[in-house]
């Protein structure tokens, strides 16, 4: 590991060794010790007290963070033609169908999300291969797949994230960026967690959620507790 430079360790000593931390300091200590020329992304991971490789412990869901996420987000809508006007309006990068699966199968993936229709599914399952090892295949249980693309296009412009529990346990995700108010963190935080708590598996037993810690692009997690996240 190279050394730390004079600003990391400056940031590095804001973090006291051992301290669990309210959500509500750690929104604005985040912001502290960022010590990145870009506007680094707000992460959060969040190690659960489930076993993923046990169907009836799957934490997966979404939510639509209050303050959305600060990122860009490139969606394409593959839908029929009676809903590509409704799909432009509502902020879609790319709006067609048959043009686009010829361009995916091809190896063109220059987006974030792809939001299609029922009907459409059977014409995408032969992109599986393509789109599935980068996270792009659209799947009913996250909202991409809907008979409302637009109303789907649009959550997801505003601030619709999904997630998924990784084999260790861990759900992890980006919640903002560190331009963010503290406040604006400390509320997509606790609408994240919230989200979390609400799908807890009844076959999960003992602690549900173990750790919290938050953190940026390179920056050193801060431990949060869990309790903070419930207090107004």
């Amino acid at each position: 590991m190279g050394k730390l430079t004079k600003n990391q360790k400056l940031a590095a000593s804001k973090i006291e060794e051992g301290k669990v931390y309210t959500l509500k300091e750690a929104s604005s200590l985040v912001k502290e010790i960022t010590t990145t020329k870009f506007d680094a992304s707000v992460d959060i991971d969040v190690r659960l007290g489930v076993d993923p490789r046990k169907a009836n412990q799957m934490v997966r869901g979404v939510v639509s963070l209050p303050n959305g996420t600060g990122k860009v987000v490139r969606v394409l809508a593959l839908c029929t033609s009676d809903q590509e006007a409704a799909a432009k309006e509502a902020g879609a990068d790319y709006v067609g169908l048959d043009e686009y699966i010829e361009k995916i199968k091809g190896g063109w993936t220059d987006i974030d999300v792809i939001i299609t229709m029922p009907s459409i599914m059977g014409k995408i399952g032969a992109l599986g291969r393509i789109l599935g090892p980068r996270g792009l295949m659209p799947n009913p249980k996250s909202g991409t797949v809907t008979m409302d693309v637009a109303k789907a296009v649009k959550e997801v412009k505003q601030g619709k994230i999904d997630f998924k529990v990784d084999k260790s346990g861990i759900v992890h995700t980006s919640i903002g960026k560190v331009s963010f108010t503290p406040e604006a963190i400390r509320e997509n935080a606790k609408e994240f967690i919230a989200t979390i708590n609400k799908l807890k598996p009844s076959a999960a037993k003992g602690t549900y959620i173990k750790s919290i810690y938050l953190s940026s692009t390179m920056s050193r997690g801060i431990k949060i507790d869990p309790k903070s996240c419930e207090e107004n």
